[in-house]
């Protein structure tokens, strides 16, 4: 959910009146996905990079991320909603562990759409501590690498509950992943859009979809494979 800086600043606003126009922008696309049937959504919303970023933004996202998990639990809870945080949690204040852990208790009975939350998360981070928590479980693959294999490694990683995913989208013009995903993204169709993620909202999630729709997904085959054959 990329631009929200970018967006204040063109309007002479302060960068937090884009975060706070982004919360806004979260909401519109939680229902959208919700009304479409989308079974797995998951938002990049505080990468472990972004603790780097000014004292006083980083500080403003974390009070933005306590006031959006106590306004909004129960509207997810009416939705149908389940609501996942991945990342390393245990870098946030005690307060913010607590409204995390209290709202996905709350919403894990929720199977309309399950939306996950990534929060000072990072990709290798990600594959780091999957193999950190294998070696803890299977010491013995110590002695016998050969036997760690995708299958072994995946139940470890923090979106092991979920598909990989169809499609990425990133807003603001940038175009890679940034650290987001880098082991489940490997046959993702990765679409970037110029639109800032304030600006992102329903007509702008089906543009994304319906160019997801013209996409030929392959998986390593030839698309004369994917054809079914004539009689």
């Amino acid at each position: 959910m990329d631009g929200n800086g970018r967006w204040a600043t063109r309007r002479f606003l302060p960068r937090t009146a884009g975060h706070v126009r982004g919360v806004q922008a979260v909401r519109k696309v939680v229902e959208s996905c919700g009304r479409r049937g989308v079974e797995f959504l998951t938002l990049f919303a505080f990468s472990s990079e972004n603790w780097r970023r000014p004292k006083d933004e980083v500080s403003l996202l974390m009070k933005l991320f306590m006031q959006t998990l106590e306004k909004e639990v129960d509207q997810l809870v009416e939705q149908g909603v389940r609501l996942r945080v991945v990342g390393d949690l245990a870098a946030f204040e005690p307060r913010l562990q607590g409204l995390i852990h209290s709202a996905q208790e709350k919403t894990a009975h929720n199977t309309r759409l399950n939306l996950t939350i990534a929060a000072n998360y990072g990709g290798r981070w990600d594959i780091l501590n999957a193999m950190r928590s294998v070696l803890r479980t299977q010491p013995e693959l110590l002695r016998d690498p050969e036997k760690l294999d995708e299958t072994v490694l995946a139940p470890h990683l923090s979106m092991a509950f979920a598909p990989e995913p169809d499609l990425f989208i990133r807003t603001g013009g940038e175009q890679r992943i940034s650290n987001f995903l880098v082991w489940q993204l490997a046959y993702t169709e990765l679409y970037f859009t110029p639109d800032y993620w304030p600006d992102f909202g329903d007509s702008q999630l089906e543009a994304a979809f319906e160019w997801y729709r013209g996409r030929e997904r392959r998986f390593g085959r030839t698309s004369d494979q994917l054809t079914p054959a004539s009689n």
